[in-house]
């Protein structure tokens, strides 16, 4: 059984998903150049999208009624090459992390949005890399392959 909700967010919950943003910008500053502005807040991160486009999903995660995080799945398509989902931001609150929590809500986001996926973590973010590649091993068995480019790593699979 488990403990936790992947809930899709709707409009009214923007502000709150605004607002988780500028944590998960905050702990992201670790690996970035990112600073606050002269208002104390991280630029806004351009969420409109997210409830105008049919390819970007927004979801809030729940665990006993409390939010512990969120994820933003973009659906990709160029045109040039197949469509795949992605990853766009992962977020778990500190006080979630360790737990496995993070490690489900991936595995239950691959389920839900079935087909082709390439997940990637930027160069300097050590501890997102080791997660991405521990969580999809584990969800493949295995078959999934590891592209290295400039400045980033991706993990492609299947779901």
């Amino acid at each position: 059984m488990k403990n936790y909700e992947i809930k899709k967010a709707t409009v009214d919950e923007k502000e709150t998903l605004s607002n988780l943003l500028q944590f998960y910008i905050y702990d992201f500053s670790e690996f970035m150049d990112l600073h606050i502005e002269d208002n104390g807040r991280y630029g806004e991160y351009p969420l409109n999208e997210y409830w105008t486009e049919d390819a970007r999903f927004p979801y809030l995660i729940w665990v006993k009624g409390k939010i512990a995080g969120f994820v933003l799945v973009r659906l990709i398509n160029t045109g040039e090459e197949d469509a795949y989902f992605s990853i766009a931001e992962f977020f778990i609150m500190k006080r979630y992390r360790r737990t496995g929590l993070g490690k489900q809500v991936a595995k239950e986001l691959f389920q839900m949005h079935k087909g082709h996926w390439e997940v990637y973590q930027i160069d300097n973010n050590k501890p997102a890399q080791h997660f991405w590649t521990n969580t999809i091993e584990e969800y493949t068995g295995g078959k999934f392959t590891v592209r290295i480019e400039t400045g980033r790593k991706t993990q492609v699979f299947d779901s």
